[in-house]
């Protein structure tokens, strides 16, 4: 693997936050997305592991009163946008005092969202500080997977919050400063309105990233930009959209995953929310019109048919999108149909995600010898995904963090 970031190499004596282990069992419902619901069963928990899973509640047991599952992964966020500002001018204007307290509060909503790992896809740097400010203990948070700067071309798609770069070195220098930061994986921009980079640049980033051992993620919304992406092998495409038949099948070949953004269209096509944040009465209209249209989710709902595996993702930070935001985003996915129901919606918010970011071996279900990464939601979200929206305890890694 690469040499280590150099916050590593730093002695702890003692973390800020040092919250103890919570060695419990918990009664309840269990939704261990292994295959089935046990409707009266526990999760026992010690030293950060799960020890038990199973029916029945032992003696001692916390009855909960909920259903108890596990922690949600949340692949496409951006934890220094708060979804509340212009993220331009986030970008562009915020001092990194306050891009860090963003970044901290929307932790903190995480977490009380039953959220227990956060890919974060890009804010300048910045998202290589927040990890090092939960892995060091200076703050509390979920796990965070990060790619440091997104990398575009000059000029490219949002280039004012990602760093640029011209010619296949120095797209090679864009990941090694990534890698050098302790970058988890590697983000492009591939196209907006056209297709971005040169074939030298795309083959450059992709290799040097794999070169490194990190996987690559590509921003890509039609179909054009999919295949290309795909083609030159990336690892995994970010909100996907329109695809063609050949499109879709090279992802099933090269089993490479999509992570589906739906949530800033949905929450800006209902008008009550979406004025609360200032968004033009203009693109109300076109949000409700592209939600209400299913041959714009044709592709998606074809490819994760055909196979192409599917993940959860908001783009939280976006325009009407906190990071609370949970439920809508799933909803829609079982409404449109890239979710055939909602125990493959909870799939795409769990086990599938772990398996994304190559972390299913510790979290993503309820087995013993996992990580106590779970948590209690009031009601039964396999019936009603809404019922996520009411998260009453959350742990990571054995520790409790929220409730």
């Amino acid at each position: 693997m690469p040499e280590p970031a150099a916050w590593r190499y730093q002695k702890i004596t003692k973390p800020m936050f040092d919250t103890p282990f919570s060695d419990v069992t918990l009664a309840g419902r269990i939704i261990p997305m292994t295959g089935g619901v046990i409707e009266d069963g526990h999760v026992t928990i010690a030293g950060g592991k799960i020890t038990s899973v199973g029916p029945g509640a032992p003696a001692g047991a916390v009855v909960t009163g909920g259903t108890i599952m596990p922690g949600m992964i949340n692949s496409h966020a951006h934890l220094n946008w708060d979804g509340i500002h212009d993220l331009a001018r986030q970008s562009m204007d915020d001092p990194k005092p306050i891009s860090a307290f963003k970044a901290a509060g929307n932790m903190l909503k995480s977490l009380r969202a039953g959220v227990t790992m956060v890919r974060d896809l890009g804010f300048h740097d910045m998202n290589l500080y927040s990890k090092q400010a939960v892995e060091q203990g200076i703050f509390p948070g979920p796990r965070l997977k990060v790619c440091g700067n997104a990398i575009i071309q000059t000029g490219g798609h949002t280039y004012w919050v990602c760093r640029e770069a011209s010619g296949a070195d120095e797209m090679r220098r864009a990941v090694r400063e990534q890698v050098k930061g302790g970058a988890d994986l590697i983000k492009i921009m591939a196209c907006h309105d056209t297709l971005e980079f040169t074939d030298e640049e795309l083959a450059a980033v992709i290799d040097e990233a794999h070169r490194n051992r990190l996987p690559i993620t590509a921003h890509a919304t039609y179909d054009a930009c999919i295949n290309r992406v795909a083609q030159f092998g990336v690892d995994c495409v970010e909100h996907g959209g329109s695809m063609s038949d050949e499109t879709i099948a090279i992802l099933v070949a090269k089993k490479i995953p999509i992570v589906t953004t739906f949530a800033p269209l949905v929450m800006q096509s209902q008008p009550n929310i979406a004025r609360k944040f200032g968004i033009p009465e203009w693109k109300i209209e076109e949000r409700i019109k592209a939600v209400a249209d299913p041959s714009r989710y044709a592709g998606l709902k074809k490819a994760a048919e055909a196979g192409v595996q599917i993940s959860f993702g908001t783009d939280a930070g976006s325009p009407a999108v906190e990071h609370d935001v949970i439920a809508p985003e799933l909803a829609h996915m079982v409404k449109v149909g890239v979710c055939p129901d909602n125990m493959d919606a909870l799939a795409s918010i769990t086990i599938r995600p772990a398996r994304l970011s190559k972390m299913d071996h510790l979290i993503g279900t309820l087995e013993v010898g996992k990580a106590g990464d779970l948590i209690v939601v009031d009601g039964n979200p396999d019936q009603d995904l809404f019922a996520l929206e009411r998260v009453r305890q959350t742990y990571v890694n054995g520790k409790r963090m929220h409730g």
